[in-house]
C-alpha cells in the first residue's frame, strides 16, 4: 500500500523548492520563480503561501522597487526550508497511480 503523499511532494512544488534552494539566501520575487519553474502564476503562488505557512519560506515586500513599478512580495527560504528542500530533493519522485479507464468513453 502507498503512503500519502506529503504536501511538499507535488513535482510542482518539489520544482519550487529546488529552484529557491539553489540560492537560499537570495530574496527572490514570484516573476523570477515563475520563469525558473515554468509555473503558471496560479499554480504557483498558492504553493509559496503553502510553504510559508508551513514556516518553510521568508516573505516579505520589497523596499527599493524599480521606478514605476509596484513592490514586489520577495521569498526565500528559512533555516528549515534549506532543510526541507534538501529532504525532498533526495526523495524519489511519487508517481501518481494511473486512473482506471471509464468505461464506455
Amino acid at each position: 500500500m502507498d503512503m500519502p503523499a506529503r504536501p511538499d511532494s507535488s513535482p510542482q512544488t518539489r520544482s519550487v523548492l529546488a529552484a529557491l534552494r539553489r540560492e537560499p539566501s537570495t530574496w527572490r520575487h514570484g516573476y523570477d520563480i515563475a520563469k525558473e519553474t515554468e509555473l503558471a502564476s496560479g499554480t504557483l503562488y498558492p504553493i509559496l503561501g503553502r510553504l510559508a505557512d508551513r514556516g518553510l519560506l521568508e516573505t516579505c515586500w520589497e523596499t527599493d522597487p524599480q521606478e514605476g513599478r509596484p513592490r514586489r512580495h520577495l521569498y526565500r527560504l528559512t533555516a528549515t526550508g534549506v532543510q526541507r528542500a534538501a529532504e525532498v530533493d533526495r526523495e524519489p519522485v511519487r508517481r501518481s497511480a494511473p486512473r482506471p479507464a471509464i468505461e464506455g468513453a
